[in-house]
């Protein structure tokens, strides 16, 4: 496939992959600019359909991923906090007294008990953050050099 394509086609699918960096200026510019990019130029190239493709699906199961181990974290997370929404907690219920703000740090709230869950979210937030960078990276690469990229943990909405 890689004697075929031309320059023009080359760049334009690892510009279709390198788009979903948008994301750090746009919201959801990692679907929106691919997207568009993808429609406007999938009749003119295979490498730019299959690349397309690639990157909506590889966003779309990061998105995925990120709301499922929210949803997982969250009643996690509640469950290190009984008192949560106890106003006594953090002495809220004496905010009225400007100078006496009561906070007591006493057996019932441990802070190694509400950072595990936090560390563990974090920590899997932060992966997936470097498997989208470093695969994005990957694949602008190997698709400017006429090669089909197929990132990895993808899920096939688009086929």
């Amino acid at each position: 496939m890689e004697s075929t394509l031309t320059k023009h086609e080359r760049n334009l699918a690892a510009m279709v992959h390198a788009s979903s960096f948008s994301k750090f200026f746009i919201p959801f510019g990692n679907f929106i600019i691919p997207l568009v990019l993808w429609t406007a130029n999938k009749k003119d190239s295979a490498l730019v359909d299959y690349s397309g493709k690639q990157v909506l699906n590889f966003q779309i199961s990061l998105l995925l991923y990120s709301i499922v181990l929210g949803i997982i974290s969250i009643p996690i997370l509640v469950g290190f906090f009984p008192d949560l929404l106890d106003s006594s907690l953090f002495g809220l219920n004496h905010l009225n007294d400007y100078n006496n703000l009561n906070i007591d740090f006493s057996e019932t709230f441990k802070f190694s008990s509400w950072l595990f869950p936090l560390g563990v979210a974090g920590l899997a937030h932060g992966a997936l953050f470097v498997v989208n960078i470093v695969y994005t990276i990957l694949a602008v690469i190997k698709t400017n050099e006429g090669q089909e990229f197929s990132y990895p943990i993808t899920i096939k909405f688009l086929k």
